[in-house]
């Protein structure tokens, strides 16, 4: 019996050791333990960087009367079911839900006190922030050509050979060929995932430092994080400003943000997480919406190259590397664009249903914050039903 309890002691001991070491060779794993899968709050457990509001507010116009018809209308949820909108967004956990046509907030919904000036995380949304930098970054000449390698630009990476021949494009189309294991296949890949790393990590530059090369840039696509983190990266070194300063110049301050938004950071003046931590509020997350339904113009003014808008929400002739749901929504320059249907609207698309919406064809803004999301893509149907315009859903 002593034996056995000496055993048993030992391997305990030598349990806790393991995950003491474990702890000290990657510490950003004790957050990842802390707060698992991050929510609309956990951005600020990290330093923030702010882009400053407008100094002059622009005021999208608020209906007299709300479409309330939209309630009963049926969308498909993520199992295929058709239910009304209504019921869609309570299954949803859906804490903000705004629709604008034309410049008029037609419909409404709110939940667990979120108003349309509720700061939030939208995930993956980043990615599509971090692409309008870019675009603006090319625009001034602060980055020369998308054709530039990474190190022209950051020559710390120069250490390693893993971004000998990684382009800025490879970096935007997600082409890079950089490992990256995201963190489907459940709780313990999860756990080890670099999704989970670049979330968590008090020090991405170090663990951009180490990661490796699987494939040869510009050969196949990956949806993963480190792509964008390296595109912040690199606006921070051409520009001689934080992300969020660079925004807040050139993006922000121009389209009549009423809020402040934030860029959570791995560190107190470290690097942004471009791929995951960008809050706003819904009205203003509209207001990039509105940005690029007008083509890149505020009030008259081209404030993004028409160019960049259009290069970056159009495919072209490109053959599409992903498609997700029946829109079969291919990724491209950090945007969502279907291909199923009628070509031409798109949305910025981050995790737990984070959604900026925008249908040019008639001039329809959805945003969605939201706990959980109930699946599927039912902004087509809402828009097409607001314009009168007919629509079906794919038949299987």
């Amino acid at each position: 019996m002593r034996i056995f309890k000496k055993i048993l002691l030992i391997l305990i001991y030598s349990f806790f050791l393991s995950l003491l070491a474990l702890f000290l060779w990657k510490p950003y794993l004790l957050n990842v333990l802390k707060y698992r899968t991050p929510n609309a709050e956990t951005y600020k457990i990290f330093p923030q960087d702010v882009s400053r509001k407008s100094d002059s507010v622009f005021h999208f116009i608020r209906s007299v009367k709300q479409r309330n018809d939209l309630d009963t209308l049926h969308v498909l949820n993520g199992n295929n079911q058709s239910i009304p909108l209504r019921e869609y967004l309570k299954n949803g956990q859906i804490n903000a839900f705004i629709v604008i046509r034309n410049d008029s907030m037609l419909y409404e919904r709110y939940d667990k006190g979120y108003s349309d000036s509720t700061l939030t995380s939208i995930f993956s949304g980043a990615k599509s922030m971090i692409s309008i930098a870019i675009g603006q970054a090319l625009a001034d000449r602060s980055i020369k050509s998308l054709d530039d390698k990474v190190t022209q630009y950051i020559p710390e990476l120069k250490s390693n050979p893993a971004f000998a021949q990684i382009t800025l494009k490879n970096l935007l189309d997600m082409k890079s060929g950089l490992e990256f294991h995201d963190a489907l296949g459940g709780i313990v890949k999860a756990f080890f995932s670099d999704e989970a790393k670049y979330y968590y990590t008090d020090d991405m530059t170090a663990q951009l430092l180490k990661v490796k090369l699987v494939n040869k840039p510009g050969t196949v696509w990956k949806y993963k994080s480190v792509d964008p983190i390296l595109l912040g990266w690199v606006l921070k070194k051409a520009t001689g400003k934080s992300v969020a300063k660079y925004f807040e110049a050139r993006v922000w301050k121009k389209i009549g943000a009423a809020y402040n938004a934030t860029w959570g950071l791995d560190q107190v003046n470290g690097l942004a997480n471009t791929a995951s931590r960008f809050q706003v509020t819904p009205i203003d997350f509209a207001k990039i919406g509105r940005l690029y339904l007008n083509k890149g113009k505020y009030n008259g003014k081209q404030m993004v190259p028409e160019s960049w808008v259009e290069q970056s929400t159009h495919i072209g002739t490109e053959t599409p590397s992903s498609a997700k749901g029946w829109q079969k929504s291919a990724h491209h320059y950090l945007w969502w664009i279907p291909q199923e249907g009628d070509h031409g609207d798109y949305a910025a698309e981050g995790m737990l249903g984070q959604r900026l919406y925008v249908d040019p064809k008639t001039n329809t803004i959805i945003v969605q914050f939201a706990d959980h999301g109930a699946g599927n893509y039912p902004y087509r149907k809402i828009s097409r039903y607001l314009a009168g315009l007919p629509f079906s859903y794919p038949k299987d």
